[in-house]
């Protein structure tokens, strides 16, 4: 069959469209505390959590953390850390020797650890994976309760590409043998404010 007669099948074929479910989040609610919810998710993942109430404070924490990082790239105003500037001319093969990103997160979700990140806070967007540690950046007045609540807040930001990351990048093959970094970050730290 040629390419357009496909098509023009497909075309023909094609089932009627079906409207998504009203969902009622109310009945998703629970009476928990966001942030000790999110920070115990976070951790059971592999992440880490630093909580702190003087953003003055960051990059002492940061550096009291990451005493070995030299190559530093910083995409938060928050953060004077950075040894290292890139630009959208970036090339991303350039960047394999990138010891720590510092990056602005949007949204936290309480139920699974998951934090929002999107190419709004971050340029090249190769950082959040070839990095060997990750921090992350985000307001405890950010986090929502659940997957639900939290894509509603992200679809009404303008964005091309963003992700979910929960704790860091791992692995695990049928011999149930876990490797942490194996296609990402090393370690994930999330500096609560």
């Amino acid at each position: 069959m040629s390419r357009e007669s496909i098509l023009s099948a497909i075309k023909k074929n094609k089932p009627e469209q079906v409207s998504l479910p009203e969902i009622d989040l109310g009945i998703f609610h629970e009476d928990v505390d966001l942030v000790e919810t999110f920070s115990k998710n976070l951790e059971s993942v592999g992440g880490r959590i630093v909580s702190f109430n003087r953003i003055e404070d960051l990059d002492a924490e940061i550096k009291k953390r990451y005493p070995n990082a030299k190559h530093i790239v910083s995409c938060s105003s928050e953060s004077n850390l950075a040894t290292m500037s890139i630009s959208n001319e970036t090339e991303p093969h350039s960047l394999e020797c990138i010891d720590l990103v510092i990056i602005d997160a949007q949204v936290g979700v309480s139920e699974n650890g998951a934090v929002w990140i999107s190419d709004n806070d971050f340029i090249v967007r190769v950082l959040p994976f070839i990095t060997n540690d990750l921090v992350l950046i985000l307001s405890k007045k950010d986090i929502c309760l659940h997957m639900h609540e939290a894509y509603n807040i992200i679809s009404k930001r303008y964005r091309t590409f963003g992700l979910f990351l929960s704790g860091p990048s791992k692995t695990a093959d049928i011999e149930q043998c876990l490797v942490i970094g194996a296609q990402g970050a090393v370690s994930l730290t999330v500096f609560l404010i």
